[in-house]
């Protein structure tokens, strides 16, 4: 009776044992893993970010100027990278238009670009962009000539819209906007591709430029009827008519340069039954 009593102790205490050492075992394992774990964490927050992705669409950013614009920034700690810092200097590019950052655990961040799209040069010193915005930067970047527009502050969402309505209207003619001015009393003028000047007022300023566009083959076969001078018609004309002043209710005038000597104005008169324009020329001088 004893012999089994004493078995059956024996017996508790080696599965007591056995479970202690297991749980010391497990308990130990534990406490490596957790040992592991904080020095690899302690190990990834001093890693520094050796990896700099920068994408988007960039025709006048260069990398260099991203890298340049992130100078003070500190990228030796991953996880303490500061990506609103990034955004806000390189927001602060001339060219930039938008910024989005992000970190790429472990080691990596990624930059995506969006340029400006410029569309005219504005008063000389700034450039404007597609949404109607003045910005300034470089315009040695520039890929392409554009054109300029002058006018007073806070007008150039008006000057950049009259533009596309405009220019849409001469491109029927094949012509085009090179110049836009915008006076102080919000009186328009236009200087087209071909040269000639087009003065149009303050008002009605799609219904003048389409009178002009009506007007524009005549005044075309009015120059070939003269003594070529050049074998370009389109060289004649840029060379001959100075301006187009627009600003009559029912006429328009056309002033010549020196080299045509060929004064002459054009009145629009309205004939009422049939309902269309008959165009007029007053010569002052023998044609």
């Amino acid at each position: 009776m004893k012999d089994k009593q004493s078995v059956s102790v024996n017996q508790q205490a080696l599965s007591f044992g056995l479970g202690l050492a297991f749980f010391l075992w497990v308990l130990i394992g534990l406490i490596s893993i957790a040992w592991w774990l904080t020095n690899r964490l302690v190990e990834q927050e001093n890693l520094p970010v050796n990896s700099v992705v920068i994408s988007g669409e960039m025709p006048y950013t260069k990398r260099t100027d991203i890298l340049s614009a992130m100078d003070n920034i500190n990228l030796g700690n991953f996880f303490q990278v500061d990506v609103n810092e990034i955004q806000s200097q390189v927001s602060a590019l001339p060219w930039v238009y938008s910024v989005a950052v992000r970190k790429q655990w472990p080691n990596e961040v990624k930059i995506y670009i969006v340029d400006q799209t410029p569309v005219a040069l504005w008063n000389g010193d700034f450039l404007l962009n597609e949404f109607g915005k003045a910005f300034q930067a470089d315009t040695r970047r520039l890929t392409q000539a554009l054109p300029k527009f002058f006018g007073p502050e806070g007008s150039e969402l008006l000057a950049l819209e009259n533009f596309i309505n405009l220019n849409d209207l001469l491109e029927y003619r094949n012509l085009a906007i090179d110049e836009l001015v915008l006076s102080e009393r919000f009186s328009w003028q236009l200087t087209l591709n071909d040269g000639v000047m087009l003065n149009l007022g303050r008002e009605e300023r799609v219904k003048r430029v389409q009178r002009f566009m009506d007007v524009y083959p005549l005044i075309k076969t009015h120059l070939e009827q003269q003594p070529k001078q050049q074998n370009n018609h389109k060289k004649q004309l840029k060379q001959a008519v100075d301006y187009i002043d627009l600003r009559y209710d029912t006429g328009l005038a056309v002033g010549w340069k020196s080299a045509a000597n060929l004064p002459l104005s054009i009145k629009l008169q309205t004939q009422q039954k049939k309902q269309r324009h008959i165009y007029a020329i007053n010569k002052r001088v023998h044609l």
